[in-house]
């Protein structure tokens, strides 16, 4: 790990990890990110931004600088439904309430702890140097990525037409790539992301009659594998997609035969067309297996969908020679798109501007080159290094908002 050429200092740094072991250690759920966007307003506010909440529990902070042009970045800060098993001093006892009424542990395991920190860090630096640039930035704390309702949230509260318009919007995510690195994408970076409940309609009753019931398990069962054969057998080689039932659930008994059974699916896809091709695919399954077994018609309904992110190819080219010259070239790599889903897309996406959105890695030099896997994000065990994941982070980010807006002398 090489640390990158930063201007950050060293009383800013310690404040960064100082902040950067509270968030991680008192995450929120999304939507739900009150307590941390009332910390967000109080940092940017005495960094001399002007704030204003929108989406509910997101911050907009707005630092005007003369004539320029106007730049945004967006940082996520949403925490998830995982119980921590990090061993870390400052690891995450919180907990907090899904909308269905359940009480879960909450943990920061997909970074957001890191993206606020280093948004904040990048912030500080453009406040202590306007003599350099000239112009405008955009600061967007968005809640809710991790249900992709918070950048439409934000949108719909009218973000764009209560904060300066942007000439481009920025965003990046640390992942479990390797610390001091950067990663970027031009065109399609990462997936469509649509998410089914799948409920299954049955005729319950006795274990020891199954002939007088539609058993829902069984019949659920058979979904949840033929679906599986969708990207197998339907989908061209050479296209990705991806097909995950992650939950299941059905009855409370060992011996009673339940009514209904439910599962969700996820369903991942770059291209348009194949995306219809696997959706129709997976409602055409779901409906004929119920069919074949006289059960009722199931209820397919959907829960979310992440939106294709795409890299502006042109933003990205002029962002990754920045970024070179600020970490150095060897930090900085070309990736191919990702299965994974962001909702960043919307932010410029609503006002028709382009967007460029970046990975920096979390995990030092012998975890990366380990003979096993590196533990990934969404894991209870995601532990980024501190350093030198933060000081690239925020120097990526500074680096991005310098290279768009005017400069001084």
């Amino acid at each position: 790990m090489t640390a990158p050429s930063t201007q950050i200092s060293t009383e800013l740094r310690q404040e960064l990890h100082e902040l950067y072991r509270y968030l991680h250690g008192a995450p929120e759920l999304s939507m739900q990110e009150h307590r941390t966007a009332a910390l967000v307003i109080a940092r940017m506010e005495r960094l001399g931004y002007e704030t204003f909440p929108c989406g509910g529990s997101g911050v907009v902070a707005v630092l005007r600088n003369g004539d320029g042009p106007v730049v945004g970045f967006r940082a996520d800060t949403d925490g998830l439904p995982v119980e921590e098993d990090t061993g870390l001093p400052y690891a995450s006892t919180a907990r907090g309430i899904l909308d269905d009424g359940t009480d879960v542990p909450v943990m920061h395991a997909c970074g957001h702890d890191s993206h606020i920190t280093c948004a904040v860090g990048a912030a500080a630096l453009l406040a202590a140097d306007l003599e350099r640039w000239s112009g405008t930035v955009v600061f967007v704390f968005q809640p809710g990525e991790e249900t992709a309702e918070g950048a439409a949230a934000m949108v719909a509260d009218g973000l764009w037409d209560r904060a300066p318009r942007p000439e481009v919007v920025y965003g990046q995510h640390v992942w479990s790539g390797r610390s001091g690195t950067v990663e970027l994408t031009g065109g399609p970076a990462m997936s469509v992301s649509d998410a089914w409940k799948v409920t299954v309609h049955g005729r319950g009753g006795h274990g020891s009659r199954p002939e007088d019931t539609i058993d829902p398990v069984v019949l659920a069962a058979h979904m949840v594998v033929r679906i599986q054969t969708v990207v197998s057998r339907e989908v061209p080689a050479q296209e990705p997609a991806v097909v995950t039932v992650a939950t299941f659930h059905a009855g409370l008994k060992e011996n009673i035969i339940p009514a209904t059974a439910e599962f969700t699916v996820n369903i991942r896809t770059l291209n348009p067309e194949v995306r219809e091709r696997v959706l129709s695919s997976l409602r055409r399954i779901v409906l004929a297996e119920a069919e074949v077994s006289a059960a009722p018609e199931p209820e397919i309904t959907p829960l979310y969908t992440f939106p294709l992110l795409v890299n502006d190819p042109d933003e990205t080219a002029a962002l990754t020679s920045a970024l070179a010259d600020a970490l150095g070239e060897q930090n900085v790599v070309s990736g191919k798109p990702m299965m994974g889903s962001e909702d960043f897309g919307h932010l410029p996406e609503a006002i028709g501007v382009p967007g460029v959105y970046w990975f920096f890695g979390g995990h030092p030099d012998d975890v990366v080159d380990a003979d096993q896997p590196v533990v990934s994000n969404h894991s209870p065990s995601f532990a980024p290094v501190l350093e030198p994941t933060l000081t690239t982070g925020v120097t990526a980010a500074y680096t991005a908002i310098l290279s768009k807006v005017g400069t001084r002398g």
